[in-house]
């Protein structure tokens, strides 16, 4: 190991789970599989309180890893923590604490249920090393490969969006899209307190209250339905809705939108 390797720059990439059986398996070896050269990684599992096995499967695997996951990974190593909730919370609960346990200089929020293509990593990531971001979003509404899913939740995302830019205004696409990127320092100014998805407005108002450079990048996207698995619904729909109204202060916006794909 060459004395360079453990001052290299970490992702840490957040995973909040929750019924995922066997479903995170695939998503970390995807995960596993996307070349980010001369960086380390941090595979970060928080198991919210699974029922279905998933919680077995995560505590065989945080077993086979024990004490691995406490180094900082070096240069092309990944390494991993998984943690467990008691009971379910919720995903901005999930969040909060895999962003408490997360030691890189770079932070992303990854979906366990392969909507999300991790492949789209290096894109998020190059304004944020490149000191051009502070924040970046992936947006699935921007760009040919982005616009997938199902007609209804279209419509429900671009109206949550919609009004989440009239209370903050940033000009965003996408602000219900789980690729959120951060510098792990601007995670540290923020106090979150949503338990479920009422996390995406409130963490989107609180960053526009913050002198932040915020961009998007097109994403693809593979939309699952409720059948398969797909968690949220209408009553998350309404509490977004309270959310933007009660984050969003439109006059106190000090982040500023950065172009980032000359679009």
């Amino acid at each position: 190991m060459s004395e360079q390797q453990p001052n290299a720059k970490v992702l840490s990439v957040v995973i909040p789970v929750y019924n995922e059986l066997d479903t995170w398996r695939e998503l970390v070896g995807h995960v596993e599989g996307v070349a980010l050269p001369g960086l380390g990684r941090q595979l970060i599992l928080v198991d919210d309180g699974s029922t279905d096995g998933t919680r077995e499967q995560l505590s065989a695997f945080a077993a086979e890893q024990a004490g691995a996951g406490e180094a900082r990974p070096a240069a092309d190593e990944i390494r991993y923590k998984v943690v467990f909730h008691e009971q379910n919370q919720g995903k901005g609960a999930a969040l909060r604490t895999g962003f408490a346990a997360a030691d890189g200089d770079v932070v992303v929020i990854q979906d366990a249920d392969l909507e999300y293509d991790p492949n789209d990593h290096p894109r998020l990531l190059e304004p944020i090393l490149a000191g051009r971001a502070d924040v970046v979003y992936g947006s699935r509404f921007r760009g040919r490969e982005g616009r997938k899913g199902y007609w209804k939740n279209y419509l429900a995302n671009r109206f949550l969006t919609c009004l989440s830019n009239l209370t903050t205004g940033l000009k965003l696409t996408d602000m219900e899209t789980c690729y959120k990127m951060f510098r792990r320092d601007v995670l540290r100014e923020l106090s979150l307190e949503q338990n479920r998805f009422g996390f995406e407005p409130e963490v989107t108002a609180k960053i526009a209250r913050r002198e932040m450079r915020i961009g998007e990048l097109p994403i693809r996207y593979d939309s699952r339905t409720h059948e398969e698995g797909k968690k949220i619904g209408w009553k998350d729909g309404l509490k977004a809705i309270w959310c933007i109204f009660k984050y969003g202060r439109r006059w106190r916006r000090k982040a500023r939108m950065v172009v980032l794909d000359g679009q």
